[in-house]
């Protein structure tokens, strides 16, 4: 059973999580100190309950709690071998733990620990932030806050910095907390809504002092980030978003030059009035400041310094120029403070790159990971916004920067992360995916770690889909009509948005209508080679544009069917029409290979439970051709292969991982049946 004070801790940090003002995605810490009883000798233990590593405040559960015993804590100071050896006591943490589970304790667990007050909030709100960062920040904190808060300099976190904020708050009895240069603010309280109170006066305080500041800027026509520079102002919005979804593979394509990534697009108003402005370059180059940021954003952003209207091909001529030189800078940044010890350089590509008057694409190893990298940049914009108004923004040395980045704490971290799953950094885009076998192939590419556009021309139905796979992290749905060039261009655009580009597609969407040669109309041919064959076509033909301005290569993969080559009666027209996407693949392996991209077919055969085709009218017509009750179809058809078993979507799906998965990596070109063994239909 939840204790009280456990209680009160996780609705505070839910409370103060799910305010952006109030803190970044898995930034900062919360803790209560309180007593419970020791199992082992029945009496009572004094014992501290904070946020683990990792954790995220907005959605903390008591799961994502460590707990520790207090006087064991308190006793590291005792042994505490001094700052150049205080890495060594988060490994003394796990000493001090109290019972079994729970998280890992954080960096910061010394703060909290130390600190003689029964409730305390470690946060990273952009106002307090800027306060942080701004130059003169010491003198700004006394005139903003008085001795309510005290001022701590800039200090890595660690042991070292839990140590002098329990001196500032023995030292400053009226202070209700203080401002971490460079860093954030910590609040304290005796009760948790004493504690939440401070926190919130804080940052509120500061808010409404920076608005103030601001707002006198702007009434004597001076901008904190300066003046707008002509021609860099935004896109209108349908044109930005259009250069945005061209430009995304490319960059994406750039940025994953050590490792492949996955990217997000955000064209907010914070992030395009920084773009339009003349200290854009400059504020830029300083980077960012506080831990969470620049860990998540990388040390800078690559700024493309062209104005909003240059030519397209200027522009992605440039962007490879500036991401060479960012590449070289980068290096020589680790190498201008790398030591004996530190962890290998991970990788010299950008995070975050600008694009005036169109927008922000930030990148990482899944879509979570990017969309947080872009939000952080956002809440840096805030940060510079407000230390511009303040003063002039200070951010802290880039040689302390570098020391967190490749701090060995933070490699550890990086080293306990399960191993990514197959199709990990993959963005797929799935037609006809709102139900059957397109439904089955999208659930199981993201179970397999791929990102997935979710297209049908049922717009309900694939966001059921997306819905049931999981939130917009994982899965988006989109609506196309694939016989239409707009809108599978759109297709491919919206992914690209979402995504940062697409490496993945599969050709799904299809019909049927069963028909004698006599009673097939021009109308049943047309439909469903313009669904079929100029569909495919047409997916293939954006999909690869998007690939080749990539280059990463990539996978199309056809859902054809075993009557691509099979002769069965009363199907002139689906049977032509798949036969057509069965030599698309053929022709397409042959044109794309010189590009990495590989092309491979599946053709399965009478995927009758949770088909839309079959549930449309075609498993009634089918069952009425073979003189059976339409309930037995799948029983029927299973009876007639060498198996003897039903196919199902999941088995379709399974083939799209195959082809598509590490271990057919050299495959291209090849049709895989899974009709559980049709003779006729052999390929050889």
């Amino acid at each position: 059973m939840t204790s009280p004070v456990v209680a009160d801790l996780l609705a505070r940090s839910n409370r103060l999580g799910a305010d952006p003002r109030t803190t970044n995605y898995a930034g900062g810490n919360t803790s209560a100190k309180g007593t419970a009883t020791d199992p082992v000798t029945g009496g009572d233990v004094e014992l501290v309950w904070v946020k683990g590593s990792g954790g995220d405040l907005g959605t903390l559960t008591e799961r994502g709690l460590a707990v520790l015993r207090l006087d064991r804590l308190r006793a590291l100071v005792d042994v505490y071998p001094g700052r150049e050896r205080e890495d060594e006591m988060v490994a003394a943490f796990d000493y001090c733990l109290h019972g079994r589970g729970g998280a890992a304790p954080s960096i910061d667990t010394a703060m909290h620990a130390l600190v003689d007050a029964a409730h305390v909030d470690h946060l990273h709100p952009d106002s307090g932030i800027a306060v942080a960062t701004a130059a003169g920040g010491e003198s700004l904190t006394r005139e903003i806050f008085g001795d309510r808060v005290a001022w701590v300099p800039w200090r890595r976190p660690g042991f070292q910095l839990g140590l002098d904020i329990a001196r500032i708050r023995r030292d400053n009895p009226r202070a209700i907390g203080c401002v971490l240069g460079g860093h954030g603010i910590t609040a304290w309280g005796e009760t948790s809504d004493e504690c939440e109170a401070r926190s919130l006066e804080i940052i509120r305080t500061a808010e409404a002092f920076i608005a103030a500041r601001t707002e006198t800027l702007l009434a004597q026509g001076h901008h904190p980030f300066g003046a707008r520079r002509p021609g860099y102002e935004p896109l209108p919005e349908a044109e930005r978003r259009a250069r945005a979804a061209v430009l995304a593979p490319v960059i994406r394509g750039l940025v994953s030059r050590d490792a492949r990534q996955v990217g997000h697009f955000t064209d907010s108003d914070d992030v395009l009035e920084l773009l339009s402005r003349e200290k854009l370059a400059a504020l830029a180059g300083l980077g960012t400041s506080c831990p969470d940021h620049f860990l998540r954003t990388k040390v800078r952003p690559l700024v493309l310094d062209l104005p909003a209207g240059a030519p397209l091909e200027e522009v992605v001529a440039r962007l490879g120029e500036l991401h060479e030189a960012y590449r070289a800078e980068y290096r020589a940044y680790y190498e201008r403070h790398a030591g004996p010890g530190t962890p290998p350089m991970r990788g010299a590509d950008p995070a975050v790159v600008l694009i005036a008057g169109v927008g922000m694409f930030s990148f990482g190893k899944d879509e979570q990971t990017a969309r947080v990298a872009g939000e952080f940049y956002v809440n840096a914009i805030h940060v510079m916004r407000g230390a511009e108004a303040l003063s002039s923004y200070s951010p802290i040395a880039e040689a302390e920067k570098f020391r967190i980045e490749y701090w060995a704490l933070e490699e550890a971290k990086l080293r306990r992360m399960p191993p990514p799953r197959p199709l990990a950094t993959r963005v797929a885009l799935v037609t006809g995916a709102g139900s059957g076998i397109g439904r089955a192939i999208a659930r199981r590419l993201a179970e397999e770690g791929a990102c997935v556009a979710v297209a049908d021309i049922n717009l309900e139905a694939a966001e059921r889909v997306a819905a049931e796979i999981g939130g917009r992290d994982v899965a988006v749905a989109v609506r196309g009509d694939v016989t239409a060039e707009d809108d599978v261009a759109a297709l491919v655009a919206a992914t690209s948005l979402a995504f940062g580009g697409v490496d993945l597609v599969v050709n799904n969407a299809g019909l049927s209508i069963s028909k004698p040669l006599l009673e097939t109309t021009t109308a049943d041919w047309d439909l469903q080679h313009d669904v079929m064959a100029r569909g495919s076509f047409l997916v293939s033909r954006e999909a690869a544009r998007a690939m080749v301005a990539q280059g990463l290569g990539g996978d199309i993969v056809y859902i054809a069917s075993k009557n691509s080559l099979f002769a069965g009666p009363n199907n002139i027209a689906y049977s032509a029409a798949k036969a057509d996407q069965a030599h698309q693949v053929r022709v397409l392996a042959a044109e794309l290979g010189a590009h990495g991209i590989r092309v491979n077919g599946i053709n399965p055969d009478a995927v009758v439970r949770g088909s839309g085709i079959f549930a449309g009218g075609w498993g009634a017509q089918r069952a009425a051709v073979y003189g059976v009750e339409e309930s037995e179809l799948g029983a029927y058809y299973a009876g007639r292969t060498l198996l003897g078993r039903e196919v199902l979507p999941e088995h379709v799906a399974a083939a799209v991982v195959a082809l598509t998965g590490p271990d057919l990596s050299q495959t291209t070109g090849l049709h895989v049946p899974v009709d559980s063994g049709v003779a006729a239909a052999f390929l050889r």
